[in-house]
């Protein structure tokens, strides 16, 4: 059957006609509220719609006036008692104290026992309703505007072009299955099929079910998630080489995300969090079918560990100041005064370019964090560092003050140079600059870092460590890479807009 066939059989779908025949009728409602309905269903009846699956769909329409067309969409849950229930229990028990066969053709039922024990209960949810508006056509909403008694309704169960209806219906005027759709699949109640073999009812995915939306998948294990994400994955790819323009630098006026035909306007990007390396790793199980595998000129593998073919997800320390002190920051959890002093250093970029002076402290700042990184066994890609000093500083770390900052120096030499202004912080330079400008030269920040980078809470050429500042930043190493010209970040969201997607 084509496409185009297809969707003229879904179209002429009357749930109000087509939907209430004999062959599917499945009970009648004895209790209802807003949100369940108990039903009494007979094993005759179970037998002829092809069995009453856990969650399998069905419909109970409304029958006490011919002008309602009113339906309530309904999935089975559970049994639930009968008021009779007892009555049954208790005469069955009597024939299994009997030694008396009560099924197949030596059963010793007498034929209204065989009946009466027929019957059970069946307790399901109410997910919405189905009604026909003013101007006949068929709508759904996902509640229960209001219920009659449980004796004006049937309920049968949902098969076929029904089925295929109620899975894929939509409002408004997409139909399903057409060419923006793609299928996914198909119906399965249950892992058994030996009522559902006969039956296969398409599912199929909309761009805007996925697209834009949030998705959540359970399920028990080894029942197929791993697998049901790689075809989502791939339903997004099919569905993304459908947009109307092929990457987002095309210039368009366009900001909606769809077109009016649900297709999307901009190709999709797709991010995979493989905590379990199933998707990004091949595995016995896929045999050539892994994600990485089928897509692998658009797939951007990245890991937190070195490996072959994989980008790093580290953070280049040097480069990312602001990511790489979020990380240190969550990680120092010691409480020290010091520890704390240094958590609440602002390494952020000061916005006004031509404010000369925050620019001045803000590159200092910046280049005494860096050297307690590199102090703590941090790589840098470049063994250079550059920063405004002062003139007679320089004269006091070394006499002949060749030790300039301002012309770049190494790194050794730059924590030579914080070290011995923290030691020498006493000097009388220090008490003029504060005098002339009002603030001192050695701010809060610069301190924090100072005693960091020393592991001197007191200054002076004559004491001693006494704390373990940068050697705390050790375990950082894990997190650091000096390889990154761009922070991982940055990298993602960029291929990602590149219709890349990333494990």
């Amino acid at each position: 059957m084509d496409a185009e066939q297809a969707i003229k059989d879904i179209i002429s779908v009357d749930i109000f006609r087509d939907a209430k025949l004999k062959e599917n009728f499945a009970g009648r409602p004895f209790y209802i509220d807003y949100e369940m309905l108990h039903m009494l269903v007979a094993d005759s009846w179970k037998m002829r719609v092809g069995g009453l699956q856990h969650g399998s769909f069905l419909l109970a329409f409304y029958e006490n006036e011919e002008s309602v067309h009113e339906a309530l969409l309904l999935r089975v849950l559970k049994p639930v008692k009968l008021p009779t229930d007892v009555e049954v229990i208790s005469s069955m028990v009597e024939y299994y104290k009997d030694n008396l066969k009560t099924s197949g053709k030596d059963s010793k039922l007498d034929d209204f026992t065989r009946y009466e024990f027929s019957f059970s209960g069946l307790e399901c949810r109410i997910l919405g309703t189905f009604y026909k508006d003013q101007k006949n056509k068929i709508c759904f909403g996902a509640d229960v505007e209001n219920f009659y008694s449980a004796n004006n309704y049937s309920v049968y169960k949902s098969r076929d072009k029904i089925l295929e209806m109620i899975v894929n219906f939509r409002d408004g005027e997409c139909i399903s299955g057409s060419e923006i759709d793609e299928r996914i699949g198909i119906v399965r109640y249950s892992s058994s099929r030996r009522f559902q073999e006969k039956e296969e009812v398409p599912v199929y995915v909309y761009p805007k079910d996925f697209l834009g939306k949030r998705t959540a998948l359970f399920g028990m294990t080894r029942t197929g998630k791993s697998n049901t994400v790689k075809k989502i994955v791939q339903i997004t790819e099919k569905i993304s080489r459908k947009a109307m323009y092929k990457n987002l630098n095309e210039s368009s006026k366009e900001i909606e995300p769809f077109t009016k035909d649900g297709r999307p306007m901009y190709p999709v990007g797709q991010i995979i969090f493989d905590i379990n390396g199933e998707y990004a790793n091949p595995n016995m199980q896929d045999k050539g079918t892994a994600i990485f595998e089928i897509y692998s000129e658009k797939v951007i593998r990245y890991s937190v560990l070195e490996k072959k073919d994989f980008k790093v997800m580290k953070v280049n320390f040097y480069n990312d100041i602001t990511e790489g002190f979020e990380l240190i920051q969550s990680h120092l959890s010691d409480d020290s005064n010091y520890v704390n002093n240094f958590k609440t250093i602002d390494l952020t970029l000061p916005e006004d370019a031509s404010d000369y002076s925050a620019q001045t402290r803000y590159k200092r700042i910046k280049a005494a964090y860096l050297c307690c990184l590199y102090k703590a066994g941090l790589k840098p890609s470049k063994n250079n560092i550059q920063f405004k000093g002062n003139a007679d500083l320089n004269k006091i770390v070394q006499e002949d003050g060749k030790i300039n900052p301002e012309k770049g120096i190494t790194f050794e030499e730059a924590i030579n140079w914080f070290s011995t202004i923290w030691d020498n912080s006493n000097n009388p330079l220090f008490a003029e600059y504060k005098n002339k400008n009002g603030h001192d030269w050695i701010d809060d920040n610069l301190k924090a870092l100072l005693i960091f980078l020393t592991r001197k809470t007191n200054p002076g050429p004559d004491k001693n460590p006494n704390i373990s500042g940068y050697l705390k930043l050790r375990e950082m190493k894990d997190f650091h890479t000096p390889i990154n010209e761009k922070p991982f970040d940055v990298e993602i969201i960029e291929a990602l807009r590149a219709r890349h997607k990333i494990i």
